[in-house]
């Protein structure tokens, strides 16, 4: 069925489970395409079913034989995050001079601080600011369509603030975004690739102030450097989670269940039994359940 250069009609009870298992190895073994390209095109096939199984029930059989074909295992890599002389050399690499400078070093500090994906950032207005909270927080758009409330640091609050009085005003529009360019005299938001491009800049000045940089810089990097710095201060995978807005603790426990040699010295050190009489936190019924599942 799936034969390179056969032209033949293929219907939708044709995907079934045992023909789709057969695309994955045909995918894999034949094209020797990528774990993650064959997955992809398994889940547009699976969605493709979903959406005939809704328009006709003769196909609904197919689709859920199809749900039980899983796709691929990809093999983990490292996590690539900045180092902290890298996030400290970004964060300064804008200057004051200009606005639009000032503007970028304010995306920068909150991207990070709030471990915000690219659109997520772009897609702020005004009123998802809450600084005169109690606790001061930041109300984020994320995948989905789902929103999550993320406190911000004190220090952030304090450049917001500043920020909000120089580009929007004393009585700033709620709904206008945050961070904008002016056009032809007309405000409009930021897109994703103008953000990289920002970072990208940066990057490369530090690179030229003698800064090492990683040779491939992208935005999403900033996330996974706040969460890896919380993650290496003791903060619970289950508060990272919710930070980062994963549904499920496996999604963040598979980016940042691992630890550099540094952590694991420290860690080491910690648990060294030698001259010490402390009650250990792995006897602790509740603690050692979570270890285990972690």
């Amino acid at each position: 069925m799936w034969q390179e250069g056969k032209d033949s009609a293929v219907c939708f009870h044709d995907l079934d489970r045992e023909n789709l298992k057969d695309y994955l190895v045909w995918m894999a073994d034949v094209k020797a395409w990528s774990p993650k390209t064959c997955n992809l095109r398994l889940t547009a096939v699976k969605a493709l079913l979903s959406y005939a199984s809704e328009e006709c029930m003769d196909i609904t059989p197919v689709f859920v034989s199809s749900r039980t074909v899983h796709g691929l295992d990809i093999p983990g890599s490292e996590i690539r995050y900045f180092e902290d002389c890298q996030m400290k050399a970004l964060l300064n690499a804008p200057g004051k001079e200009k606005r639009s400078e000032r503007r970028n070093k304010m995306m920068l500090i909150l991207g990070y601080d709030a471990a915000m994906r690219v659109g997520e950032l772009t897609g702020l207005k005004v009123c998802d600011l809450h600084l005169d909270a109690e606790i001061p927080y930041i109300r984020i758009l994320g995948k989905g369509g789902k929103y999550r409330s993320v406190p911000i640091m004190k220090r952030t609050v304090g450049h917001l603030r500043g920020y909000l009085r120089e580009f929007h005003g004393n009585i700033p529009d709620p709904v206008s975004p945050l961070f904008y360019a002016v056009t032809h005299g007309m405000r409009h938001g930021l897109s994703d690739d103008c953000i990289q491009k920002v970072l990208k800049k940066y990057a490369e000045k530090c690179r030229k102030e003698g800064v090492p940089m990683p040779e491939d810089i992208y935005f999403h990097m900033l996330r996974k450097t706040r969460a890896m710095s919380l993650y290496q201060e003791g903060c619970p995978l289950s508060y990272i989670q919710q930070m980062l807005g994963h549904e499920n603790i496996s999604t963040t426990s598979g980016f940042y269940a691992f630890v550099t040699l540094d952590t694991l010295a420290k860690a080491l050190e910690r648990t060294n039994p030698e001259g010490g009489n402390a009650e250990k936190n792995w006897k602790d019924k509740k603690i050692s359940e979570a270890l285990y599942r972690l």
